[in-house]
């Protein structure tokens, strides 16, 4: 399916004045950075390349999509028959998946003539803003819920597409299984689901519904014990699972202090290694205030697909250098508050004794002057995609990368509370 038209008027209009002026095939520098992170936090983390290279091999121009722009006369007849053979023949730099990232950080770079770079704009913007946020959340969670198993169960608070994408940021950043078939059977992720309210209202009583599903799935199931009374669910579960009941499930209540009474509970009957997952609205602070309580693992929902209150990275893209007859000559914005730093850049997390120091960002100048681990991977070469980023397996070398990423980080990066990027970005 093409995403040539997931795109904003405005790419098109300059492609179209671009070409009359014989200014398209300037040979061109785009980079896409975040001036900040959101809401004053200490890292982000970095994704949707994998979704991004599929989505510009899909940005391909049809007869339905030519014929509509035709009729809407959003360009001239010339443009429309170079859009008909349009293919990404550029190349594309960029921070791994799962890497993390700081206010500067060059995550993305375009080299192409203008007319092929400009029209990926909106794409790369759209694909990489969700997707960063969902991560950067995530990975707060993730921090929050030290070592406790997580599962993204948010895909009827979004879009249904975005449903998808957020599953999939939300496992590089460290979540353990999704609800959304769809992430699963796209990007490998593991999915997970027992019953809903639903289910048990189904039945003429807690018992009936409690025994189909146990015939349905086993002892090892999760059981919701919170449609009527907890406490006596709670005696109901065990009696008919037995102490091999997997986990019973909370998605109400007083956690902090249910918790406990649960735990207390299941011990009493036997269970002691029955666990306890919790689903009620969480957020990492949510997460963060359980840290003392006996739960065994979180489900999380709207406040992780809508980024924890910020559903966009606040990424742009920015043409930072252009050739001329002599090479490449720098450009850049200057207006107040949105100036941009012209030039190429290459990328340099600079450690100490393992920990990172520094984001060096060395601007038309040589990268090996830092001590470090250089950022920025090739994921497209003259138009030819690297597979290696691509698919579940590409999901899957994100989600190691961004374990090793982030254990690079200081302590202080896993505060909630709001403060400084963990580390500064220096230009060189």
């Amino acid at each position: 399916m093409s995403t040539a038209l997931l795109t904003d008027r405005y790419e098109l209009t300059m492609l179209d004045a671009a070409l009359r002026s014989g200014h398209a095939e300037r040979r061109c520098m785009f980079e896409t950075f975040a001036r900040r992170l959101p809401q004053g936090r200490r890292y982000g983390v970095f994704a949707g390349g994998g979704r991004l290279l599929d989505a510009i091999e899909q940005f391909r121009f049809g007869d339905e999509e030519l014929e509509w722009l035709r009729q809407e006369r959003v360009v001239h007849d010339d443009t429309l028959e170079w859009l008909a053979n349009y293919r990404f023949s550029g190349s594309i730099r960029a921070y791994r998946e799962g890497e993390v990232y700081f206010p500067g950080s060059p995550v993305l770079e375009v080299e192409a003539s203008f007319a092929e770079g400009v029209l990926l704009e909106t794409l790369i913007l759209s694909v990489l803003n969700y997707d960063t946020a969902i991560a950067t959340a995530a990975a707060r969670m993730v921090s929050a819920a030290a070592g406790r198993p997580l599962a993204e169960m948010g895909s009827r608070r979004v879009g249904e597409r975005s449903a998808v994408a957020a599953a999939r940021a939300a496992y590089i950043a460290g979540f353990g299984a999704t609800s959304n078939l769809e992430a699963g059977r796209s990007w490998g992720v593991p999915t997970m689901g027992t019953a809903a309210h639903s289910f048990t209202l189904l039945y003429d009583s807690e018992r009936e519904a409690f025994s189909a599903q146990l015939d349905a799935m086993g002892a090892g199931t999760t059981l919701l014990v919170d449609t009527f009374d907890v406490a006596r669910a709670i005696d109901l579960a065990v009696e008919l699972a037995g102490p091999e009941l997997g986990a019973v499930r909370l998605d109400s209540g007083d956690l902090p202090v249910l918790v406990h009474e649960v735990r207390r509970q299941l011990d009493s009957l036997g269970a002691t290694g029955t666990h306890i997952t919790v689903t009620n609205d969480l957020d990492e602070y949510a997460i963060s205030t359980l840290a003392a309580a006996p739960v065994d693992s979180y489900g999380v929902g709207t406040s992780l697909v809508t980024g924890s209150g910020s559903p966009a990275a606040g990424m742009v893209y920015k043409l930072v250098a252009h050739t001329d007859g002599d090479g490449w000559v720098p450009v850049g914005k200057r207006s107040a508050g949105k100036a941009s730093v012209a030039g190429r850049k290459d990328a340099v997390r600079e450690l100490s004794s393992g920990r990172a120091r520094a984001e060096i960002v060395h601007v038309e100048s040589d990268p090996e002057a830092s001590v470090g681990r250089l950022l920025q991977v090739p994921l497209v070469v003259d138009g030819e995609i690297d597979e290696q980023w691509r698919g579940p397996a590409g999901v899957q070398a994100a989600r190691e990368h961004r374990a090793m990423a982030v254990a690079e980080l200081p302590r202080d990066a896993f505060r909630l509370s709001q403060g400084d990027p963990a580390i500064p970005t220096v230009y060189r």
